[in-house]
């Protein structure tokens, strides 16, 4: 008797694929993260030449150290999300959640929707408690210990109450539309889901800075007259306007500093953190602003806006194809429902499966970003002072305990934002000190 080749199925050849690119996918990042300590341990104990004058040993160490925590930290929080998703997936967790739900409310309803809503709420309610651990550790732990939380226990409730309110409130009828979409539309409903998800992001956009914000923060108009002035001086010189100047008290919950742009349209204003003006001069703080014009004046937010968009229709598009393929499912440790909707476990998988590739993709979308800080700060160098942005920089990395000494290739793969060297080492009114590094 002759013997039966093996072939692959379509399952065993998705579960391979799925396989292969979750351990290339955790062994880059792991790799990533040990270079990026042992490079920044190695720099420890010495400041950079060119930053020898402005940046203390401690405060130098201090940056090292917070860094070096992050990255340790990241590790077993990506061993943990790696054995999270495993259980997911090939180790049948979702398939047993889903057939749960689908006992539980057999013959209760004519539609499929309830069960395929519960099945979305139950995936989010125990991946928050899975996640919960390492997200406590690091605000209450990781953050307290820099001396950058100053979040309270009472705080972290309250927001946690509110969370769950509007989750509920905005994305349990967002889910249900969604889900009607999906099974109502036809052989393109992932371009009518799509369409719906674009839309909403507008909407959101429009209605967050006004409505949804000020229930987390306080918002205030800012006060400073002279600062005021300063800095619709500059938008008006620069050709923008803006609904309002406001300041958030960011420090109720971290002492980090920041500032941004939010909005659309009518509903756009400047937010600065109250940490931020806490810690830079009005020169430093009007070319902060200067910078986010500069995002601003050179297109970058509407050409992120376009490609988020287009590549997320790619992505419904593939969604769109594989919910289709019972080989999708079963690939990953899922069995289709026979007899209703698999939207749900789609949607599921799909969104489980899909950031695999960024692992691969990030350098390139990162570069990218760093591009555009640069020629933010050259725009912020031509329209405001210089020097100050320099000094502004300098001071933000001090503060937030940023690493002036990252790995290389690390940042190629990770860092939004150029270094600090290589940053202020482009800006011609920087230091001599700091322009020659």
């Amino acid at each position: 008797m002759q013997d039966t080749p093996f072939e692959f199925s379509p399952s065993l050849w998705m579960t391979l694929f799925f396989a292969v690119t979750l351990v290339a996918s955790v062994m880059l990042k792991f790799w990533l993260a040990t270079r990026q300590v042992r490079h920044v341990a190695r720099h420890r104990d010495a400041v950079p030449t060119a930053f020898a004058n402005h940046i203390a040993l401690a405060d130098h160490q201090k940056a090292a150290d917070y860094t070096i925590a992050q990255a340790r930290l990241g590790l077993l929080e990506l061993a943990w999300g790696t054995a999270v998703l495993m259980g997911w997936t090939l180790l049948g967790g979702l398939h047993t959640l889903n057939q749960a739900l689908l006992a539980w409310f057999e013959g209760r309803f004519s539609s499929t929707l309830p069960q395929q809503l519960a099945l979305l709420v139950g995936f989010s309610v125990i991946g928050s408690v899975i996640d919960l651990p390492f997200s406590l550790y690091r605000t209450f732990v990781l953050e307290q210990r820099f001396g950058f939380n100053r979040m309270t226990a009472k705080l972290w409730l309250v927001d946690a109450v509110k969370g769950l309110f509007f989750s509920a409130l905005i994305g349990l009828p967002l889910a249900a539309l969604a889900l009607w979409v999906m099974g109502a539309t036809g052989s393109l409903w992932w371009l009518w889901t799509w369409s719906l998800w674009m839309g909403f992001s507008f909407l959101m956009m429009l209605v967050y800075p006004t409505w949804i914000a000020p229930l987390f923060n306080q918002f205030k108009p800012l006060e400073d007259a002279t600062l005021k002035e300063r800095v619709s001086a500059l938008m008006a010189r620069c050709g923008f306007t803006s609904k309002g100047f406001y300041v958030m008290d960011g420090s109720k919950r971290s002492a980090h500093a920041n500032a941004y742009f939010t909005g659309l349209g009518a509903s756009k204003r400047v937010v600065f953190y109250d940490t931020l003006l806490a810690q830079l001069s009005p020169d430093e703080v009007d070319a902060v602003l200067a910078h986010e014009l500069g995002h601003f004046k050179h297109g970058h937010i509407a050409k992120r806006m376009v490609s988020l968009f287009g590549l997320s229709l790619l992505a419904f598009a593939l969604l769109g194809w594989v919910s289709q393929q019972a080989w999708f499912y079963t690939g990953l440790g899922v069995g289709p429902n026979m007899t209703g909707s698999n939207d749900a476990l789609a949607l599921l998988l799909f969104m489980m499966v899909l950031p695999l590739a960024g692992s691969f993709t990030g350098p390139l979308f990162a570069q990218l970003s760093r591009k555009h800080e640069f020629e933010a700060d050259a725009y912020a160098v031509a329209n405001a002072n210089g020097a100050a942005l320099s000094s502004a920089l300098l001071k933000l990395y001090k503060d937030n305990a940023s690493t002036l000494t990252p790995d290389p290739v690390y940042v190629k793969f990770y860092y939004s934002h150029p270094p600090a060297p290589e940053r202020l080492a482009r800006m011609p009114a920087a230091t001599p000190a700091i322009a020659t590094a």
